[in-house]
């Protein structure tokens, strides 16, 4: 008889165990027991201001450049061709260099059209500008000629 006694103590014992156990858990699980300063924060606008970043990226397509018309040689050249035969990068004629472009100017300008539009060595088609017509390419190349002769 004492076995079940000690049995039934020991039931009563898990039981209050588990209930306070419960109780102690169970405010720290269930949302309506938050605290008033956690409560405060998530509804703060004050705050939400203070965490922002302090810039914004955003990356969108560029809209195309509207062209005005048809560049003429002068600014076809200052603006791409000049790049390189400005310095004499990779070997290109400078502008001024009069005994460097004699050769060419002995092709002939169609020789020099044809060489500029395709490409030729190190220099691109079109000089890397493939947005330019043929026309203003030519140009380009009566510009240069002009100043070489």
């Amino acid at each position: 008889m004492a076995e079940q006694n000690s049995s039934g103590k020991t039931m009563w014992l898990v039981i209050v165990v588990a209930i306070v156990l419960i109780a102690i858990i169970y405010p720290l699980t269930d949302r309506k027991y938050k605290s008033a300063a956690d409560a405060g924060a998530a509804g703060s606008d004050s705050a939400d201001l203070r965490i922002q970043p302090v810039a914004k990226f955003e990356l969108a397509k560029a809209a195309p450049a509207v062209a005005a018309g048809p560049k003429d040689g002068a600014t076809v050249y200052n603006s791409v061709c000049g790049a390189c035969h400005n310095s004499g990068v990779a070997g290109a004629p400078k502008l001024d260099d009069k005994a460097a472009w004699a050769p060419r100017l002995a092709t002939g300008k169609e020789a020099l059209y044809k060489s500029v539009i395709g490409g030729k060595g190190a220099m691109p088609p079109k000089g890397g500008a493939a947005d330019l017509s043929d026309a203003e390419i030519k140009g380009a190349v009566d510009y240069v000629l002009g100043k070489a002769k």
